[in-house]
C-alpha cells in the first residue's frame, strides 16, 4: 500500500478533507511546523501519527528544511501533501521531493501567487476566481498544474465570503488529485502533467451570466 504525509501549519481544513476522503493509501504522519497547530489534534483523534518540527527551534531555513526532510523520509512516503503549510521551502528540499509533492493554492494560478489572493482577486476585478492543485517546484506557486476549480465572483463579495466558496472547492479537488497520484494515474513527464483517462470538458463557464 502506498503512503503519504501531510504538512500543516494551522487548522488543517484541507488536511481534514484528505483524511476524510478514504484515499487509496495510508497516512503515515501529519507533520506540523507549529506545536499549536490545531490540525494536529484532529489528526490524533483520527489515529494518525503526528510530529512537530518547530521551525523556531532551528537557526536557519536550511537547518529547518534538513530536519523536516529527514522526518519526512523516515516515513518513506510516496507522496507529500502541503495543506496550509506556511513556510517557504528551499530549492534543495523541493528538489529532493520533486515529482511527489503537491500543494493547494487559493487562486487560479498563475494568477495571484503568494498571499492575500482573495483580496487581490477582488481588487483586480476578475469575474472568476478559484483554486489550484499543483506540483511543487522551486519557483513559488509556479509548478505544473494538476487540477483547478473555479467559482464566480459575486456582487457584494468581500475576501471572507469569496474565500469560503473557494475553500469548498479546495476540499473537493485536493483529495481528487491525491487519489489520482496514489492510484498511479498522475505523473510528470518533461515538466508537464499527465493524467490517465483525462477527457475534454464539454462546456465553458461564462461570468456574468444574463438571460437572453
Amino acid at each position: 500500500m502506498k503512503s503519504y504525509v501531510i504538512l500543516i501549519s494551522g487548522r488543517g481544513s484541507n488536511m481534514c478533507s484528505l483524511l476524510d476522503a478514504n484515499l487509496p493509501g495510508r497516512c503515515a504522519a501529519v507533520i506540523g511546523n507549529r506545536p499549536d497547530a490545531a490540525g494536529l489534534d484532529f489528526a490524533r483523534e483520527r489515529g494518525v501519527p503526528t510530529v512537530v518540527v518547530d521551525h523556531t527551534a532551528y537557526p536557519s531555513r536550511d537547518a529547518f528544511d534538513a530536519a523536516l526532510a529527514a522526518e519526512i523520509e523516515s516515513h518513506a512516503p510516496d507522496l507529500v501533501l502541503l495543506a496550509g503549510f506556511m513556510r517557504v521551502l528551499g530549492d534543495p528540499f523541493v528538489e529532493r521531493f520533486a515529482g511527489r509533492m503537491l500543494n493547494i493554492h487559493p487562486s487560479l494560478l498563475p494568477a495571484f501567487p503568494g498571499l492575500n489572493t482573495h483580496a487581490a482577486a477582488l481588487e483586480s476585478g476578475v469575474r472568476i476566481h478559484g483554486c489550484t492543485v499543483h506540483f511543487v517546484t522551486p519557483s513559488l506557486d509556479a509548478g505544473p498544474i494538476v487540477i483547478q476549480a473555479a467559482v464566480a465572483v459575486q456582487a457584494g463579495d468581500d475576501p471572507a465570503r469569496l474565500a469560503a466558496r473557494v475553500l469548498e472547492q479546495e476540499h473537493a479537488i485536493y483529495p481528487r488529485a491525491a487519489r489520482w497520484f496514489l492510484d498511479g494515474r498522475l505523473r510528470l513527464e518533461a515538466g508537464r502533467v499527465r493524467l490517465d483517462g483525462e477527457f475534454a470538458v464539454p462546456a465553458a463557464l461564462c461570468v456574468p451570466c444574463l438571460s437572453p
